[in-house]
């Protein structure tokens, strides 16, 4: 049986180009509009863009005590028209969970990422991208593998993302697991600056990679502040 909880997220990101402008057809892959789904585009070729975001989740039934709020920054690099790699430098978390008796601050890991962009969610019927990331941290290592499809009309971003992850953690890396998602978004340009939008997560554990347990749906609302330097966007 399904479990549904509400979580209140609020995405805040300022993107500084290296470039002096955008075209019209990329002008959308410079700013990232959503928490967990991610969009088809691509850097822009020789630009750099640091982003950095904050997300607070918290449980309003059974743990009302749980809150945790989970910083990460990443910096990202387009290479090609359609190949991107970024780098999170550090994601960290401070989180009070009396259930878990988790207290204060924590490292949790770091990244390396690829996206590969096949189509234009503008210009094309539909976009599509590949995702591959390596994480690691202190007694962890996870691979992650993402199908990307994005639809953009107007002022509206619409994306989907299926992604499969797999994780060994623990001494000597022997505890492994595995998670199946999907991710949803909806983004609406209010201004170059402002975008406004929704998000919906939903997540199936594989422990062991022997059985799935109960699926988790979240969802929130997403809010994305964008600033250009060395030119208009």
């Amino acid at each position: 049986m399904e479990q549904l909880q509400i979580i209140s997220r609020a995405l805040i990101v300022v993107v500084f180009f290296a470039t002096h402008c955008l075209s019209v057809t990329d002008a959308r892959a410079g700013v990232r509009r959503f928490t967990y789904v991610y969009e088809a585009t691509t850097a822009v070729p020789g630009s750099v863009e640091s982003e950095n975001w904050i997300t607070w989740r918290t449980s309003p039934r059974e743990e009302r005590r749980f809150n945790a709020v989970d910083f990460r920054n990443e910096t990202e690099f387009g290479l090609t028209e359609h190949l991107q790699v970024g780098f999170y430098l550090a994601d960290w978390s401070y989180e009070n969970d009396p259930a878990a008796h988790k207290h204060g601050l924590s490292y949790k890991s770091s990244a390396v990422e690829l996206i590969y962009n096949f189509s234009n969610p503008t210009t094309d019927l539909l976009g599509l991208a590949l995702y591959q990331e390596v994480r690691g941290g202190p007694d962890e290592l996870e691979l992650e593998s993402k199908v990307i499809l994005q639809k953009n009309i107007d002022r509206f971003v619409i994306a989907f993302n299926a992604t499969l992850e797999a994780v060994w953690e623990g001494r000597n890396l022997k505890e492994r697991s595995g998670e199946f998602s999907e991710t949803f978004g909806v983004s609406y340009e209010v201004s170059p600056a402002w975008l406004l939008g929704a998000e919906l997560l939903h997540e199936i554990d594989l422990p062991e990679w022997s059985e799935s347990e109960d699926s988790v749906v979240y969802a929130g609302p997403n809010i994305s502040i964008a600033a250009a330097l060395g030119g208009r966007r």
